[in-house]
């Protein structure tokens, strides 16, 4: 049935008129109102966010036109909740409403005035502050009413009208006296339902709108019951036992320029979109325009957030479109900058009905694209000119961004710029660049040198760093668990390879020894020759049989007898061990290459022994005792307790007959 037909014969011409909605609206409101809409509060935005758009045209309007504002120049949203009665009022003075407007908006779903506003401007004219664009907002308001009326008289116009529904099939329009009606603008009344009567509590209304609608480019008001309190209250008193509230004061922080705002402002709204007490490390504001236009005001704290490490790595930037808080789940940049704060406000993106969850679309995947690109820039800057800043972030949110080492091919090479690290050089004491590693790097030096492991203290006592200690040889100090995995990633930086220091055999040979150590070097070619290498790599070899997969001399070692390190091609030692802690295996995947000191002087009689006549039964505890001490150094336990012990034992046994 059109909404222009009457179902209910009248002569009276002041009589209501009783209209069908169309598009089979009962059905079509039921959904809605249960399907569309996941979270009941959003009613209350969409009432304001249509209340904001009917002023924003009224401004548009009275460029051309400013005899329709010239008796009331200031716009104004104006909230009225009355408990008891359970009513709710959302009223705004702005363009109003004609009836065959009413019967066009509101007697059709998915009809929007807002809509056919922005069509009327065409090419010349900005419609991008208004938010409206589906028409299916206004009746969210029956989630919580069973009747709304709404009461409008439209700006320059004699007449006003109410238009009247419970939403289950029908609407009725009737003309209202001039007396009854605002001046000019739009009047909704709801009519809560029993359930809902708490949405009449200004509390309730005051949470909702700071949360939603608090940066809408309209002032919000609040005109509620006056609360019994002693002392002055802060509210304007008004006659009749009620107090007006201003919830909102029309203004954005991230839409005024940069030289407008104060320190002091950027970290009240820093507190206020982050939840956290301390100053931000960094402020990024800016508007980028071009192919889309959109506002960002994007804070890294100073402070690690509580829910750093939650494994849902969900970001909490909020997102506005046109100064209406849209969502704060969304992810606006990537899962390692998931601890960034702030307000993204997009003028052109996309949404669905509800404006709870975005389309996929390229409009998105820009803003994610062109945000993310500017913080990474922004802190190589941060790194080179305020050192200190920048180390308080890495401190705080190293591990998080080196994730992005490993998911983010794209931006892989200006991440290595910015990635810091504890290094031998100085015994971990500051926090070193690749650039700082490859500008030391040692004569003949052609390999980034790394350790992983639980913390820097185990990494530091590692004896795969001796041989690398005594050539001065700088090695990178990587702790944190995301290292094992972003490190396999990487080919390397500036043509220089990066090379675990417990994988594969140490290119230590060509690298000579810090001029110090060179008397030691010679003393030490010395004992060499007192250890016959061959002979104890084919004794511990035969030994230990499967335990391990290889046994050679080892350049790393320069203090300790044995080490423990992965193949050549296999995977790094820590990344075996968490590997394989996730199989629940008790032991890795590979066998790993036991690595002998020559040097030793445990290694040297285990030697002589060797070469003497007699049996070596009584050689193969020390084998396994050998293997046992290389697990321990490597942060394991034995495989076996009890023969250890058992082993330990015999050992000493003989030391002391």
């Amino acid at each position: 049935m059109s909404s222009s037909e009457n179902t209910t014969a009248t002569t009276d011409a002041s009589a209501p008129e009783t209209h069908a909605f169309q598009a089979e609206v009962a059905r079509l409101l039921h959904l809605m109102v249960h399907s569309v809409y996941s979270n009941k509060d959003i009613f209350l935005r969409e009432l304001v966010s249509n209340a904001a758009d009917a002023c924003e045209r009224l401004r548009h309007e009275a460029v051309t036109r400013p005899e329709l504002t010239r008796d009331d120049p200031d716009f104004a949203i104006r909230l009225e909740a009355d408990k008891d009665k359970r009513l709710l009022i959302v009223a705004d003075n702005g363009s109003g409403m004609s009836r065959e407007e009413m019967v066009s908006n509101l007697g059709t779903i998915a009809r929007s005035g807002t809509r056919a506003f922005i069509d009327s401007l065409g090419d010349n004219k900005d419609g991008s502050a208004l938010i409206g664009q589906f028409g299916v907002g206004f009746y969210s308001a029956f989630m919580v009413a069973d009747e709304v009326e709404v009461i409008s008289r439209a700006a320059g116009e004699d007449s006003a009208w109410c238009w009247r529904s419970d939403g289950l099939g029908a609407f009725s329009i009737e003309p209202v006296e001039l007396n009854a009606a605002p001046a000019r603008g739009t009047r909704v009344v709801l009519h809560l339902k029993e359930d809902t009567a708490e949405y009449a509590e200004p509390a309730k209304i005051e949470r909702i709108v700071r949360a939603y609608s608090a940066h809408v480019p309209v002032p919000i008001v609040l005109l509620a019951p006056k609360e019994a309190t002693e002392g002055e209250d802060d509210g304007a008193a008004t006659e009749g036992g009620t107090e007006e509230r201003q919830l909102a004061d029309g203004t954005a922080l991230w839409t005024r320029p940069k030289s407008d705002i104060s320190e002091e402002e950027y970290k009240e709204f820093y507190g206020h979109v982050s939840g956290q007490f301390d100053d931000p490390a960094l402020t990024l504001h800016y508007r980028a325009e071009g192919r889309h236009e959109y506002s960002v005001l994007v804070f890294l704290p100073s402070m690690a957030p509580f829910d750093l490490f939650d494994p849902d790595r969900k970001g909490r930037v909020k997102l506005y479109v046109r100064r209406v808080f849209i969502a704060d789940d969304i992810d606006l940049l990537p899962a390692w900058l998931r601890f960034a704060r702030g307000v993204i406000d997009s003028a052109d993106l996309p949404l669905n009905l509800s404006r709870e969850m975005l389309q996929t679309n390229p409009v998105l995947e820009s803003i994610r694209k062109g945000v993310t690109n500017r913080i990474v820039s922004e802190l190589q800057k941060l790194a080179k000119n305020d050192a200190e800043t920048f180390n308080t972030i890495w401190e705080n949110f190293g591990p998080v961004l080196k994730e992005g080492l490993y998911e983010d091919a794209e931006r892989r090479d200006k991440l290595l710029e910015l990635v810091r690290f504890r290094s031998s050089a100085d015994n971990g004491a500051s926090w070193r660049s690749l650039a700082d590693y490859v500008g030391a790097m040692k004569e003949n030096q052609t390999q980034i040198f790394y350790a992983t492991g639980a913390s820097q203290e185990a990494i530091a006592s590692s004896p795969h760093l001796e041989g690398f200690r005594a050539r001065g040889v700088e090695v990178l100090y990587l702790a944190d668990p995301v290292d094992a995995f972003w490190i396999q990633m990487v080919q390397g930086f500036e043509g220089k390879p990066f090379q675990s220091v417990t994988q594969g055999a140490a290119a230590l040979d060509e690298i000579p020894a810090e001029s110090a150590d060179a008397d030691k070097d010679e003393a030490d070619k010395e004992s060499d020759s007192a250890t016959d290498i061959g002979l104890v790599t084919a004794f511990l070899k035969e030994t230990l049989g499967d335990k391990v997969s290889d046994v050679r001399a080892s350049a790393r070692l320069s203090e300790s007898p044995v080490c423990l390190v992965a193949p050549e091609h296999g995977p790094d030692r820590q990344l075996e061990k968490l590997m394989a802690r996730q199989k629940g295996a008790g032991a890795g995947m590979f066998a790993p290459v036991l690595e002998f000191n020559p040097k030793h002087a445990l290694v040297t009689s285990l030697s002589g022994r060797l070469g003497a006549e007699g049996s070596k039964d009584d050689l193969a505890d020390m084998a396994f005792l050998l293997f046992d001490q290389a697990l321990i150094l490597d942060g394991e336990a034995p495989s076996d307790a009890a023969a250890f012990a058992r082993r330990l034992a015999s050992v000493m046994q003989r030391g002391l007959a």
